[in-house]
């Protein structure tokens, strides 16, 4: 069994020190995803980010961009992460991700 930590009202963990990737497994199908090597690549690239910025990124451009210097063009593009986390990327893989939300994301 899980131990569930809290999450706010959008589905965001109240604290990102509880993440473990069984939490980011049931944050994921909560939202209707299954976790691929291609969506874990993309969730341990924002935890990095997260731990050398203290900040999640903040603006799905800035999310894009970011993903495209760390792991290229193929990745860092829109429709590659709006496959993987359909929606609003980055908020969606933040959240998977046990990230704080991102501040410029609706």
């Amino acid at each position: 069994m899980i131990n569930k930590p809290t999450r706010n009202n959008e589905g965001f963990l109240d604290d990102a020190q509880s993440w473990t990737s069984q939490i980011a497994e049931q944050i994921a199908a909560d939202n209707g995803l299954e976790l691929s090597p291609a969506h874990w690549e993309i969730v341990q690239f924002l935890r990095g980010f997260y731990q050398q910025h203290a900040i999640s990124p903040p603006s799905n451009r800035l999310f894009v961009k970011a993903v495209k210097e760390a792991l290229g063009e193929d990745k860092g593009n829109s429709i590659y992460l709006m496959q993987l986390f359909p929606g609003t990327p980055a908020k969606s893989a933040c959240r998977v991700a046990g990230l704080p939300r991102p501040t410029n994301c609706l």
